[in-house]
């Protein structure tokens, strides 16, 4: 079994789906878990750790406030003396047909998703560069590999995490930092059951394996990649798809 004991884990978008099963797995491989989101929202999440056994807090985090990163990160370090792993995850959709996308989407878009993702990195090399050592998982989308018709903002916020997860990966690797990211497919999650009965089925037709992914299939991909198992692995996209795109 993957041991994470001893490592402290920033957990952005933690309050559902996605992000709550990662903080949720890092926790039960014995991770301190940082569970971010904004206001109380990921309260339930660190509550429901610390009832199963595991050791998580809340933090209330805006990714889009101006210094909000760098405080966050700095008051982890200040508590916890170090932090091990960071993982972006926090994201939206504004989805609409390019034509008729407002610009104030395309930047809200941008700003969660990619933005943030800069902010936040960059925040935590500084504790990463000086202990030598680091995890850093970002989470893409299949979209960001395929494109998507009516996402032309998610598709290029995700795809962007990818050259920008590459370009650091490089620039880090030196100092033991690893920088990979996720791209998990059609996610069993509130966004994707909002879907009618009919398109829901639709989609999972076209995956390969027959069946939608769920939280649980990211989040352990992403402890794999926090881990010492994967000390060897930079820079690169681990499609967590069912097949979907290859």
């Amino acid at each position: 079994m993957i041991d994470l004991t001893g490592r402290v884990a920033l957990v952005t978008g933690a309050s559902r789906g996605i992000g709550k099963a990662i903080a949720a797995k890092l926790a039960a491989r014995g991770a301190q878990v940082v569970a971010a989101a904004r206001g109380e929202n990921a309260r339930p999440t660190a509550d429901e750790i610390t009832a199963a056994g595991g050791k998580a807090e809340a933090v209330a985090l805006d990714v889009t406030e101006s210094g909000a990163a760098e405080a966050a990160i700095a008051a982890v370090v200040a508590k916890h003396g170090r932090l091990d792993v960071l993982v972006n995850n926090a994201g939206i959709t504004k989805d609409q047909l390019l034509l008729r996308m407002k610009r104030d989407d395309w930047d809200a878009v941008l700003g969660t998703n990619l933005t943030a993702a800069f902010a936040l990195t960059q925040a935590a090399l500084k504790p990463m560069l000086k202990a030598r050592q680091g995890r850093i998982i970002c989470i893409s989308s299949v979209v960001g590999q395929s494109g998507n018709a009516g996402q032309a903002n998610y598709a290029a916020s995700k795809a962007g995490l990818i050259g920008f997860a590459k370009s650091v990966a490089l620039e880090v690797a030196s100092r033991g930092i690893t920088v990979n990211v996720v791209a998990p497919g059609l996610i069993d999650t509130d966004m994707t059951r909002a879907l009618t009965e009919g398109a829901h089925g639709d989609w999972a037709a076209r995956i390969p394996l027959k069946r939608l992914g769920t939280p649980d299939d990211i989040a352990s991909a992403v402890c794999f990649l926090a881990s010492d198992e994967a000390s060897y692995i930079t820079g690169q996209v681990l499609a967590v798809n069912g097949g979907m795109y290859m």
